[in-house]
């Protein structure tokens, strides 16, 4: 396994750091991986070893106002804003597309990843040949959330939750916890999202109808994520998915885990069953 990095450009101008894990010998195929908010792509490289000794060639960028991307202007969005980190995903498509053709490829998002996913399936699932989200929710709650008056405040996740560091909500393993809250490309206040409102096409019927049939897709979510609802919100995004059309749609939910499966306690069985689907779907 090699680790490396690439960039390229998104259509706004923003040259985009992305990680990349090379498996030993010809990839199976590629996956394409989208972090959330307050992180960055570099906290992905167990993810992307494990991945990459399964066979598979990993894409992980540090998006628009994040990790080395920014270069120190921790979220900024830059001029496209919201639009623009959603179309970052068809800009690292097209690239992967002409660097590696004949390959198939699967997306992975989480969190703000994963509503980036939502939104770009709209109007480019043929691009994608499978697609799991992690940590997601139902879209228009965030859009919501992200537009009331005031910086974006994540504290609210936490009230459910002992207050030792305030990012408790994310992991049930403190040694992870302390690990986001030591890295200064973590957890910082962002700008206000320009364009977020785009977001709520994810929850139209009539604009989910346009994801071709055939893509598989995963929804993975700990219930004890508050983005979660208990799960409920997942199993409204999960049928609303169906009921668009979509064929092979499935849902885990994983007992009293929390919001970041990859870095939760029963992270190598999460990271088992993503495996067991591209496997499945991409890497046969």
């Amino acid at each position: 396994m090699q680790e490396d990095s690439i960039e390229f450009a998104s259509r706004d101008g923003i040259r985009i750091q992305t990680w990349r894990w090379v498996p030993e010998g010809t990839p199976r195929a590629v996956v394409q991986v989208q972090h959330g908010l307050g992180e960055h792509g570099g906290r992905y490289r167990r993810f992307g070893e494990a991945l990459a000794a399964a066979g598979y060639l990993v894409y992980a960028p540090d998006g628009r106002g994040s990790g080395r991307t920014a270069a120190g202007r921790y979220g900024h969005w830059g001029r496209d804003g919201w639009p623009g980190w959603v179309d970052d995903l068809h800009q690292l498509n097209r690239r992967i597309r002409a660097d590696h053709p004949g390959l198939k490829l699967a997306l992975v998002g989480h969190s703000m990843g994963s509503f980036a996913t939502q939104q770009y399936l709209l109007d480019h699932s043929a691009e994608v040949d499978a697609a799991v989200l992690i940590g997601s929710s139902e879209p228009s709650g965030i859009v919501d959330a992200l537009t009331a008056p005031g910086p974006v405040d994540l504290s609210a996740f936490n009230q459910a939750f002992e207050h030792r560091t305030g990012f408790e909500w994310l992991s049930r393993d403190e040694a992870e916890v302390d690990r986001y809250c030591a890295d200064p490309a973590c957890g910082f206040a962002p700008e206000p999202f320009e364009g977020i409102e785009t977001l709520r096409r994810a929850a139209d019927p009539e604009e989910l109808a346009k994801i071709r049939g055939g893509l598989p897709l995963l929804i993975l979510s700990g219930d004890a994520d508050p983005l979660a609802a208990g799960g409920a919100a997942l199993q409204l995004v999960a049928q609303r998915y169906r009921d668009a059309g979509l064929r092979d749609v499935e849902l885990v939910l994983y007992p009293q885990a929390r919001h970041e499966l990859l870095n939760e306690t029963n992270r190598e069985e999460v990271t088992a069953r993503i495996v067991g689907f591209l496997d499945r779907t991409v890497g046969a």
